[in-house]
């Protein structure tokens, strides 16, 4: 579904992303593990065309989106759920939500069908609709900043740390939450540091360090792996 080949990014003279390759199979969870400053939200902004490559290919669906604009982007079904939420938070949770359906905001019906979906998904945005974003808790902020991104009906939904800053309890709930929209259809990529909650529900795994992808493959041999334990999980 999504295939990255020697995609390098940088900043002036400093290289982010180094010849990066990337798979994703239509219908998985793929993670993408890495420490702060790994250059996970930097691939991500890639992706969604908010970045451009210097070099290597993107493509998505058969498409070669790497010079695409963002909303060509959007469009195509790929959509990015940003690191730390970017709410709006005088505007109402409802209003947050219809602002990720601004690409399909002609089909109206449609866009009231992603919002009961996004309603039955997180339960509790209901209730609070009508509340200013920025007064919910963390967890709901960013069940808030997840269900924007489905009302853009997302094919490939790029998920950049969802579980920062999250109690552990909602941490748990949000990793049950994205495995949930991953059996309704979505394929996921999953950025996150939170190694042991992401390679539970994940099909498959990358590790990214200073911009370079260096160990990949089946989650569970990776979460065995003592390299990634010591890293990442602690032990």
């Amino acid at each position: 579904m999504l295939q990255l080949d020697a995609v390098t990014v940088r900043y002036g003279n400093f290289t982010a992303i180094d010849r990066v390759d990337i798979s994703l199979t239509h219908g998985e969870i793929t993670v993408l593990l890495g420490a702060n400053g790994a250059g996970k939200t930097t691939l991500f902004k890639t992706l969604s065309g908010l970045l451009r490559p210097v070099s290597g290919t993107i493509i998505f669906d058969g498409r070669d989106i790497t010079r695409s604009k963002p909303t060509e982007i959007v469009r195509l079904g790929l959509v990015h759920c940003p690191e730390g939420r970017k709410l709006f938070p005088a505007l109402s949770v409802e209003k947050n939500l219809l602002l990720g359906a601004y690409v399909h905001a002609r089909d109206k019906a449609g866009v009231q069908r992603a919002l009961e979906e996004v309603y039955s998904l997180f339960p509790i945005l209901r209730d609070k609709a009508q509340d200013e974003a920025g007064s919910l808790s963390g967890g709901q902020q960013q069940m808030v900043a997840i269900g924007r991104a489905l009302m853009a009906r997302p094919r490939l939904l790029l998920l950049d740390e969802p579980s920062l800053g999250l109690a552990p309890l909602v941490v748990k709930q949000m990793f049950e939450v994205i495995a949930r929209i991953n059996a309704s259809g979505t394929t996921v990529l999953l950025a996150e540091q939170n190694a042991y909650g992401a390679l539970k529900i994940a099909h498959k795994a990358y590790i990214l360090e200073q911009g370079r992808i260096i160990l990949q493959g089946d989650p569970q041999k990776l979460l065995a792996d003592d390299r990634v334990r010591r890293a990442y999980i602690g032990i």
